[in-house]
């Protein structure tokens, strides 16, 4: 039970913060974004970090968005690549955008980042919302740079239904580096369509963070159960920064 609990050093966020647009970035850990800074000027070599209310995503939504945090809510757009939207009360949003729903790629086991940023920059030119919450699915496993042979069924989304890695990684199946490897590529995967949308999207202050974070085996825990409380799983970025549409990409259109 000890391994559940940490004392932290950094503040616990709170999601509804002063932003325009906030990027949720699924399982992202500050350290991994650090290491990816290199190639995005927006990422800074030293990723400021708070501490998340929650250890997964479903957990996140539920404490996030409740009516007290009503009237940020009403105010706010949520697109979703996250399939956990189906499973939680989203009402108080002004409106949510469920990409997953229409866009999910049977083939690679994961919501893609391109719809959600297409739907985003689509939204920005469109609607003009008040605040807009873009909730990309990576770098969240499965990594599709570094396919690993594991999926999300999307059928048993919430069931079960996730990628076996972090067992594999567990048994000794696949190595720490192969599988950080994995994760460090899917970060920068997801980078590159964050960088899209920051050309492309109005937003005098735009925040890049995550719902949680992801176990390595620190302390005995892998991935992101419910209700854990290590520095691993609940520490996320929390990078300030800006966005203008400059105009460089006209985003595809959905039905």
């Amino acid at each position: 039970l000890n391994s559940y609990y940490v004392f932290y050093d950094v503040p616990e966020y709170s999601v509804w913060d002063d932003w325009d647009l906030c990027i949720i970035l699924d399982a992202c850990r500050p350290d991994v974004l650090a290491e990816c800074a290199s190639k995005f000027e927006f990422i800074p070599e030293n990723v400021p970090e708070r501490r998340s209310n929650a250890s997964q995503s479903k957990q996140w939504m539920e404490r996030n968005f409740t009516s007290e945090y009503a009237n940020s809510l009403a105010e706010t757009i949520y697109v979703s690549g996250n399939p956990y939207t189906s499973k939680v009360d989203t009402s108080r949003f002004d409106a949510v955008e469920e990409v997953w729903s229409y866009a999910w790629s049977d083939k690679l086991g994961t919501q893609p980042p391109r719809p959600l940023t297409d739907r985003a920059i689509d939204i920005g030119r469109n609607e003009s919302p008040e605040r807009l919450l873009v909730h990309y699915m990576q770098p969240h496993f499965p990594s599709i740079p570094v396919d690993l042979g594991s999926q999300i069924d999307i059928n048993q989304f919430g069931q079960g239904g996730g990628t076996d890695i972090f067992p594999r990684l567990r048994q000794g199946e696949l190595t720490h580096n192969k599988v950080w490897h994995a994760y460090q590529e899917n970060c920068r995967h997801v980078l590159d369509d964050v960088a899209v949308l920051l050309q492309n999207y109005d937003s005098e202050k735009t925040v890049i963070t995550a719902d949680h974070g992801n176990a390595f085996g620190e302390k005995g825990i892998y991935r992101h159960p419910e209700d854990v409380k290590t520095k691993a799983v609940r520490t996320v970025p929390w990078v300030e920064t800006s966005a203008v549409d400059r105009e460089t990409y006209e985003p595809e259109l959905y039905d």
